[in-house]
């Protein structure tokens, strides 16, 4: 026995316009406040030279390792290794690659003796091709 009639229900309508109209707002926003600035993963205050040469684009680009003020002092690739992994880091690259180029980034209050460390794992791997990197005078 059925004393009340049922009515069929609709289903609920979801309004596309103003969801599409919502999540345009938001990713104004979100582009609007992002910044597209590549952050450099270690600060350095570079050392002026007054001679130094711009470097060589036929080369391409070389390896960089910079070496900072504080501990850890060694990196390579924007991560901090030390200097028997930087051997080891650098062995396996020549090994592919018979020519590599290495360039140093040191902060121009880094101890001098990671630098030679640097420059020592360079040799012992096998680079012919280093460099470092400086600003002129008054930059």
């Amino acid at each position: 026995m059925q004393f009340t009639s049922r009515k069929r229900r609709q289903a609920p309508a979801v309004i596309i316009v103003s969801l599409i109209d919502v999540l345009i707002v938001v990713l104004i926003f979100l582009v609007s406040t992002t910044t597209f600035k590549k952050q450099p993963a270690v600060e350095l205050s570079l050392p002026e030279s007054a001679q130094a040469a711009p470097g060589d684009p036929s080369q391409g680009r070389p390896l960089v390792i910079e070496v900072t003020k504080t501990e850890p002092f060694l990196h390579f690739n924007g991560r901090p290794i030390t200097a028997t992994n930087l051997l080891q880091q650098l062995k396996t690259i020549t090994a592919t690659n018979s020519a590599p180029s290495l360039a140093i980034r040191a902060d121009d209050k880094a101890p001098f003796g990671e630098i030679i460390k640097a420059m020592d794992a360079a040799k012992a791997a096998g680079i012919k091709s280093l460099s470092a990197y400086t600003k002129t005078p008054g930059q």
